[in-house]
């Protein structure tokens, strides 16, 4: 089974300077994208400010609900709770979300975090996934990072697959290392897995296995620091891209990734024949 999977920090639906509604091009875009899996970070639950100010504009639904296409399920996990609404992760899918979960991460009360879990069925496997967007503060990453591990660890059998996707604000590539080493994932830019360049070739051909440095996604117009990830476990890696300049600059500070993936127990398969082109009160479902 071949899957298309998108992660994305949609600063919360609106310009980096003015805040102005950017939801309906986001939406736009993220339909153009034609994604089985979306994994989105700052998305407003609620906004009574935006919504008073452009009620012309701003979506009555929720935005994980509004940018979900019709055939699609989505799930919300709530972090940040201030007087004129909220908002947090999300997930947007194409196969049915079985259950849901919103881990609390908030590491101190100047930053809410947390770590949506979602268990998928993607025919008869089940698929966890994790939306993540971890905190400013080197420290807190850190012990945001050892929370994802005890939440994977104790919500995911060792051997399912695993998809964790999402803002880890690690422009120091200071994490990957444990996540891979404790979790068994690799990161989709892991060059070697998408990578068919000659020096790739030498790499894998000598041993040495693939290079490890996650892409650069912010900010959006001209990225240069590495924001933003897609760890995966179970699948084979078959392209991977961010998605920046211009366009995608006007709708959010942060570029999107896009990964093309097979799940491997089912490659083979896929190999010999073409691929076909609430469990807390903070988090909410459209099933």
């Amino acid at each position: 089974m071949k899957l298309r999977i998108v992660t994305y920090n949609i600063h919360k639906g609106v310009s980096t300077l003015g805040s102005r509604p950017r939801i309906h091009a986001i939406k736009q875009a993220l339909s153009g994208l034609s994604a089985d899996l979306v994994f989105l970070q700052e998305v407003q639950g609620r906004h009574d400010l935006l919504a008073l100010r452009h009620s012309t504009s701003w979506p009555r639904q929720s935005q994980h609900e509004f940018l979900a296409d019709e055939h699609q399920h989505s799930a919300y996990g709530m972090n940040a709770i201030y007087d004129h609404g909220h908002h947090g992760n999300a997930l947007l899918s194409n196969f049915p979300i079985v259950s849901f979960r919103n881990h609390d991460v908030s590491d101190h009360a100047f930053e809410s975090r947390g770590i949506l879990h979602c268990m998928l069925h993607l025919g008869k496997t089940n698929v966890h996934c994790y939306v993540i967007h971890l905190g400013l503060f080197a420290g807190s990453r850190l012990r945001q990072t050892q929370a994802l591990i005890d939440a994977v660890m104790s919500t995911a059998p060792p051997d399912a697959p695993l998809l964790i996707a999402g803002d880890f604000n690690d422009w120091t590539d200071a994490l990957s290392a444990n996540l891979r080493k404790r979790l068994d994932v690799v990161e989709v830019f892991d060059q070697g897995l998408t990578a068919r360049s000659f020096g790739a070739y030498l790499r894998r051909l000598s041993g040495r296995g693939p290079r490890k440095t996650p892409a650069r996604t912010f900010p959006a117009a001209m990225p240069v620091l590495q924001l933003d990830r897609i760890y995966v476990r179970g699948f084979r890696v078959e392209t991977a891209k961010v998605l920046h300049g211009a366009s995608w600059a006007r709708l959010s500070d942060h570029a999107p990734i896009v990964a093309d993936l097979y799940l491997l127990d089912q490659a083979a398969e896929d190999e010999r024949s073409p691929p076909e082109e609430v469990e807390n009160s903070y988090a909410s479902s459209k099933l």
